[in-house]
């Protein structure tokens, strides 16, 4: 079944969820993609290795202690010195794998754009310092960059919203394109919780038409594959927070029990 948002489902923002809708957005993303560009181009998934901060939920293993396996055996006067069972002692694992999305030339393998995915790890603290690094470095490059942020937490961390700008972007999640031949302007699609998702430009090559990602049936297809109305209890608040008019407008759209998609079975 659909969600009962016509577009991004603050539910999925959960912690226990949304590293799952991030993993099946980068995936879908790149599928959808795919057909409109090639044979010029391909559109693949890479992973860079980040560290990740202790304290943090993202540390995907937990320090674990292996006792000895027991005493050790002692061979009877044979004069040979035997070590003790030592304790073993795991290290957490404080690297993860973050995926993104690349277009690139076929014939040389050029970067030609790069898709982020935003997640809260990007928006907050340190690793907000390095995103906003790495944000710089391509905009030295011709590389264009886009950047979708379906997160409400965190700090404003794209293009459109942290170059300096007379009147800079506010909206609860945003969609920002910055074209590797022309920095001197940013699209961006603001997005409420009201708006259905916006079907967005993808720049390619200077001379190639736009690709279009058709961000509403991404998502759709993520959460009826993902099967989120069966770990959603849409009985209760999102876990996020809201504005007194967006709780109003939640608490009235859950209980007519129907959006533009049909109607809601909970």
């Amino acid at each position: 079944m659909p969600s009962p948002f016509p577009g991004m489902d603050p539910y999925l923002e959960d912690p226990s969820i949304w590293p799952d809708l991030h993993q099946r957005l980068i995936s879908y993303i790149s599928e959808s993609l795919q057909p409109q560009v090639r044979p010029k181009y391909i559109a693949r998934i890479g992973e860079r290795v980040e560290v990740v901060e202790y304290g943090r939920n993202y540390v995907p293993d937990v320090m674990l202690v292996q006792p000895p396996l027991g005493a050790p055996f002692l061979p009877e006067a044979t004069g040979v010195l035997v070590a003790d069972n030592p304790f073993k002692l795991r290290f957490l694992d404080d690297r993860r794998r973050v995926p993104f999305i690349e277009i690139v030339y076929r014939e040389t393998g050029d970067l030609v754009t790069l898709i982020e995915v935003l997640s809260l790890d990007n928006k907050l603290g340190r690793g907000r310092e390095k995103y906003l690094r790495k944000q710089n470095d391509l905009l030295d490059s011709q590389v264009n960059l886009v950047e979708i942020d379906l997160l409400s937490l965190g700090q404003p961390t794209t293009v459109a919203q942290t170059e300096p700008t007379p009147d800079p972007p506010t909206s609860r999640y945003i969609v920002s394109a910055s074209r590797g031949g022309y920095r001197e302007e940013v699209e961006f699609y603001p997005i409420s919780l009201r708006d259905r998702l916006p079907r967005c430009r993808i720049p390619l090559g200077i001379y190639d038409e736009d690709a279009v990602l058709d961000l509403p049936a991404v998502f759709t297809r993520c959460y009826d594959v993902g099967g989120y109305d069966l770990l959603i209890d849409y009985t209760q608040p999102p876990p996020v927070s809201l504005s007194p008019a967006d709780e109003e407008w939640i608490s009235a759209l859950l209980a007519k029990g129907e959006n533009v998609n049909g109607p809601l079975r909970l």
